[in-house]
């Protein structure tokens, strides 16, 4: 019998306030160590917790993005257990009521059937603070405690477990790094662990309602290790219940350079934590026009932009997720639709009659496809994209006056990349320039059909094969300038007769 793989997952989301929760000490990355660490955040004696108002803020958005209930009224708790890097010995935290409830995020998955829209349940989010980090390495066989993290500000986002498999698992962590991105609460820098995410994993017999015994995967700070974590955490259970034993619920650490999981501590259940009131926090309570005035102040979120690209631009399901993966890819595809539009003097719709494809549906192609890979190789954003919208549109309408074929495009793209010029100098210079002249094609290709008599006994034989060979000999002897359409038109007509 096959198996499922039940994945639920905990995002540990650093909020982008400039100081911590409970403090004023500063939240900025790469200081000496415990530097950042004020007399609250090190538990010294008689100190109180001051909440931060924008921490509270970002909470906000987030549940009002995810379409959550809030709470009205939220409690602070204290988490108690011992670790070094805790001062205090407990985390302040929240338990039975926490700021957001409830809430859906959706994520767009692709494989061989098509495109198909999920919705993945969120079961809470809560705020709380960061522990310090303890530090192993150069202290002559010691470990080092570094508390500039400790009171940093923390949303925890709980996912219920509808997520199966680890290529689901990493398409809901990468709507939800988008979405804390898009509206502003975090800057979703997971080396710097902005941005960490726990697996809880199970598996069970396909078609059991029943859920299977969980370990949870701690600390995952990469997409490509949560869904190896979860690939490897999945084999290793189904192992196990195949050979007749049981899984052990535990807490487990991912061992990059193995590529496998291994136990780090047996799983605690919430009363382990003896979660009670923090008696030096107030419960925070949230006024009607606070939560208005933060429901107006957030941007057009992902959902709704993806909706109105597939409805406005005729844009499939799966491109428009690709383009709304984060704000500064929406803007820069939209101002290369408006750029186009104007200088080519087409509508932007994806079904005006601009050759094969619509002038939206070409700059998406454009932008998922060659610029992105660009910009993967070279590991930069969009916003640090040598090729700015301006150049784009100016090679879009080259292709869509049918200046340019789809090969040179790609020329004259490399030499934007490279900052050689402006679209039009780097044709001029390089020659670039596509043939459409019917009389200069129909020559090309009266010469290849004399040249290949083989090739065209072939194709007259059925050998479909020997069209495409016939097609490229012509576009080798224009120097891949010939407008193809017209090529493949021209060569059809003369091998009919």
């Amino acid at each position: 019998m096959s198996w499922e793989t039940v994945v639920g997952i905990e995002t540990h989301v650093q909020l982008a306030t400039r100081s911590k929760i409970f403090s004023g000490a500063s939240t900025a990355f790469g200081a000496a160590p415990n530097v950042q660490a004020s007399a609250v955040d090190v538990a010294l004696p008689g100190v109180l917790p001051v909440l931060n108002r924008t921490a509270v803020e970002f909470a906000l958005r987030l549940g009002l993005a995810v379409g959550a209930a809030i709470n009205r009224r939220s409690v602070f708790a204290r988490k108690n257990y011992f670790y070094p890097d805790l001062p205090k010995g407990y985390q302040i935290s929240q338990y039975e009521a926490p700021i957001v409830q409830g809430g859906v995020l959706r994520i767009v998955l692709r494989d061989a059937r098509g495109e198909t829209e999920k919705a993945i349940r969120i079961t809470r989010a809560h705020l709380e603070e960061d522990a310090g980090k303890s530090l192993h390495e150069d202290f002559h066989g010691m470990s080092g405690i570094d508390l500039n993290r400790a009171g940093t500000p923390l949303l925890e986002i709980v996912s219920e477990p509808d997520l199966r498999g680890a290529q689901e698992a990493v398409a809901y962590a990468r709507a939800l790094h988008s979405l804390v991105r898009w509206i502003g609460i975090c800057d979703g820098n997971m080396q710097e662990g902005s941005f960490r995410c726990d697996a809880n994993v199970s598996v069970r017999r396909a078609g059991d309602e029943r859920l299977g015994t969980r370990c949870e995967i701690k600390n995952l700070n990469s997409f490509r290790f949560l869904e190896r974590a979860i690939e490897y955490e999945a084999k290793r259970q189904i192992a196990i219940l195949e050979d007749g034993g049981q899984v052990v619920q535990e807490t487990r650490l991912y061992d990059a350079e193995r590529g496998e999981t291994r136990p780090m501590r047996t799983k605690e259940d919430a009363h382990d934590y003896r979660y009670f009131p923090d008696p030096d926090l107030l419960p925070l309570v949230l006024r009607e026009e606070d939560i208005e005035r933060t429901r107006a102040a957030l941007p057009e979120l992902p959902d709704a932009m993806r909706e109105r690209f597939a409805r406005e631009y005729g844009l499939s399901a799966y491109d428009a997720a690709l383009l709304t993966g984060d704000r500064e890819t929406a803007a820069f595809f939209e101002r290369t639709v408006q750029l186009t539009s104007a200088v080519a003097g087409a509508p932007a719709a994806a079904g005006a009659e601009l050759g094969s494809a619509g002038l939206a549906k070409l700059a998406a192609n454009w932008l998922n496809g060659e610029l992105a890979a660009r910009l993967n190789a070279a590991e930069l954003g969009i916003a640090a994209s040598p090729v700015a919208p301006e150049a784009l549109s100016q090679l879009l309408a080259r292709i869509l006056d049918r200046t340019l074929n789809s090969k040179t495009a790609k020329d004259v793209f490399a030499a934007l990349w490279s900052g050689e010029g402006a679209v039009d100098e780097i044709i001029e210079r390089r020659g670039l320039k596509q043939i459409s002249d019917a009389a200069a094609i129909e020559r090309l290709v009266e010469e290849v059909l004399a040249a290949n008599p083989r090739q065209v006994a072939d194709y007259r034989a059925g050998r479909d094969k020997a069209f495409h060979s016939l097609v490229g000999q012509v576009m080798k002897a224009s120097r891949g300038k010939a407008n193809p359409a017209q090529v493949n038109e021209i060569l059809r007509r003369r091998l009919s007769g």
